[in-house]
């Protein structure tokens, strides 16, 4: 990381943990960015306590600041809630820069992760195969690519970076879901029974509002538009607001949960080909995106950290 410098913007999204805010704010700080753009919700009201808890993850923030950086605040004034909250200030992001590098309050990143993002996001700017470049490696051991990076139809949201070209075709309603839905194009994007009935479930449950979440509108633009999320050959942040104070991630014995990172090596090892890389994503609809093998996996990575984690495809 020598002589390296930081030029891409970085979105902070904060709510009401200052203890987490401060973890991930310091390799912020580390990273020094010349623009840092923060996207913070207001206090729920039925919680009166989240209106000093969120003034101060405000003030520690503001205060922090002690490089050469120009700031910009977005500051709902009332409580939007996750969905509305992060749907909102991204567009918000994509409407002040032209790409950039966003971590939520809990999303601990090894410091190379800022480099990684940034050399990505330079290297695929005018491909519009590639939708975003995620931090997370969710294979557990499992070595996929002889190279830096490999390519997935499955986007990470802790830890990650897009263009705002790619982030025009967001849409947080998901107006064009039930044709998709009712056309069953959903099958021909994942090509398996199974997948098709988690993720039709999930489309639809946000759709009808009854998942507060903006994440699953990007998965969805990412699919329609054919896209590519670039994903790193180790796990370059981990998530370390599981618990019951989190808004979703409430269960802190979850595999996921502090994940430990290893730094990405440099100079980048680019691909020679952009194909996406069926076994990886065999594996995280199997385990990530199938509630069924969840108790499975805690219990296998429970009791061997360190070796890789065998599933049937």
């Amino acid at each position: 990381m020598t002589n390296w410098q930081l030029k891409t913007p970085v979105v902070l999204t904060i709510f009401n943990r200052l203890d987490n805010v401060k973890t991930v704010f310091a390799a912020i700080r580390e990273a020094k960015p010349p623009k840092l753009l923060v996207i913070g919700d207001a206090p729920r009201v039925n919680r009166p306590d989240e209106e000093e808890k969120c003034a101060a993850v405000r003030a520690f923030v503001e205060q922090q600041i002690d490089w050469d950086c120009e700031v910009f605040k977005n500051y709902s004034s009332v409580n939007l809630g996750p969905k509305k909250r992060i749907a909102s200030g991204l567009d918000w992001v994509f409407d002040t820069v032209e790409e950039a590098i966003i971590l939520e309050h809990d999303c601990l990143p090894d410091i190379t992760f800022f480099r990684f993002c940034e050399e990505v996001l330079n290297y695929y700017r005018d491909d519009k195969r590639v939708m975003s470049v995620c931090g997370e490696n969710l294979q557990f051991g499992h070595k996929r690519t002889e190279y830096s990076y490999y390519f997935s139809r499955y986007y990470h949201s802790w830890g990650w970076a897009t263009w705002r070209r790619a982030w025009q075709y967001y849409d947080v309603d998901m107006k064009l879901w039930p044709q998709v839905r009712d056309s069953g194009l959903l099958k021909d994007i994942l090509e398996d029974d199974r997948a098709v009935k988690y993720w039709e479930k999930h489309f639809q449950l946000t759709y009808e509002e009854e998942i507060d979440t903006w994440d699953y509108q990007w998965t969805l633009a990412s699919w329609i538009q054919s896209g590519l999320t670039i994903l790193p050959d180790r796990n370059l942040v981990s998530n370390i607001g599981f618990g019951p104070e989190a808004l979703n991630t409430t269960e802190s014995r979850s595999p996921y949960a502090n994940m430990p990172v290893e730094p990405m090596n440099f100079p980048l090892k680019h691909p020679p080909f952009i194909i996406r890389n069926t076994e990886a994503d065999k594996y995280t609809q199997n385990t990530k995106f199938d509630p069924s093998l969840i108790d499975w996996l805690t219990r296998k990575v429970r009791s061997k950290v360190s070796e890789c984690i065998d599933i049937e495809n």
